[in-house]
């Protein structure tokens, strides 16, 4: 797994396949996400500096333009949860092993994760997936197995955020690619303020229409 520094580290307790969804959304309103590491335990993280995606900020990078405007991507929410995280696992290093699954896959079925889709010819081409709390929304991962994909998830997240009146989209760490659409970050101090503001606030999440290209 890769090693990140400047975060806090904490063990979670020994739980035997999932975090219950209740404890989970008390973490996520705290600063907190879990993540699987290599030596089989679950660790919580809150980093600092944080990673967020402004949404007001957003921006296309000029060569993803064309990867938006090709035709016949199909876009779907929440009609592919299980296999978007499996999707994203499906990597040399992963975080989301089977307790991680149960316990998103719970969380989706109460209305507090989604999957953006993006499908192609009938297949899964790329998508992410993420937590909703009040106006706030956490970016777990996403994937391409078609060039182009990821970015036109990315979009129609921020699309959907938008819409909804959402105000905090946090992405926990800024990587080189995602710096391009506007990423940046923010001390834990900052991050936590907008975060407690954002899930004091009521967002709506609309799924956005099915085709784009």
């Amino acid at each position: 797994m890769t090693v990140f520094t400047r975060e806090i580290i904490v063990y979670l307790p020994k739980m035997a396949t999932f975090i219950p969804t209740k404890e989970l959304l008390s973490l996520y309103g705290a600063g907190w996400f879990p993540m699987a590491c290599e030596d089989g335990e679950l660790r919580l993280f809150s980093p600092d500096p944080r990673g967020v995606l402004p949404l007001e900020g957003f921006r296309i990078p000029h060569g993803a333009k064309g990867d938006l405007e090709k035709a016949g991507w199909e876009i779907r929410c929440d009609t592919a949860f299980r296999e978007v995280l499996a999707a994203c696992a499906d990597r040399k290093e992963t975080w989301i092993d089977e307790r991680i699954v149960s316990s998103y896959v719970a969380l989706h079925e109460a209305g507090q994760a989604h999957s953006v889709e993006v499908w192609k010819d009938g297949h899964l081409a790329g998508g992410l997936y993420g937590v909703r709390l009040g106006a706030a929304f956490f970016g777990e991962s996403m994937f391409h197995r078609v060039s182009g994909a990821s970015k036109v998830a990315l979009t129609v997240l921020v699309n959907i955020l938008k819409a909804g009146g959402f105000q905090l989209l946090d992405i926990q760490w800024v990587t080189p690619h995602l710096r391009l659409f506007g990423a940046t970050e923010i001390s834990k101090t900052e991050y936590l303020g907008q975060l407690r503001q954002a899930i004091k606030k009521q967002a709506h999440w609309t799924n956005p229409p099915g085709k784009m290209g």
